[in-house]
């Protein structure tokens, strides 16, 4: 199972991006989606979720800005992100709680690699 991310980048404050990230392999079932990032010299923290049921869930820091969306035909979800300040600035990493074909009773965590997102006039 593999997770590709796509769609960072350079955008000036107040502009918009939209990360997606495709999970493909052996999938009987995709659980909770989501996002996550990491600021130079922070720790990685929860940017957005989406579960099976289309739930999601928000940090505080970006609620009401980013957009959570996921296409189960396509395995994949997307991150919205509009009006970007210079704080957004961070390497964004895709996640999926992913049952194989192999172990289709246990969930497991699968990580993307990140894409860079730098908000910068």
């Amino acid at each position: 199972v593999q997770l590709q991310a796509s769609g960072g980048g350079l955008v000036q404050p107040g502009g918009s991006l939209r990360l997606s990230c495709a999970a493909s392999g052996s999938i009987f079932d995709i659980n909770d989606m989501g996002w996550y990032r990491q600021a130079i010299g922070v720790q990685r923290d929860l940017v957005a979720t989406i579960a099976s049921s289309s739930s999601k869930r928000y940090s505080d820091s970006v609620r009401g800005r980013f957009t959570i969306s996921r296409d189960n035909a396509k395995n994949t979800v997307y991150l919205q992100m509009n009006s970007l300040k210079p704080e957004d600035t961070a390497v964004y990493y895709c996640y999926a709680d992913i049952r194989t074909m192999r172990s289709p009773g246990t969930g497991v965590h699968y990580w993307g690699k990140g894409t860079q997102v730098t908000v910068s006039s």
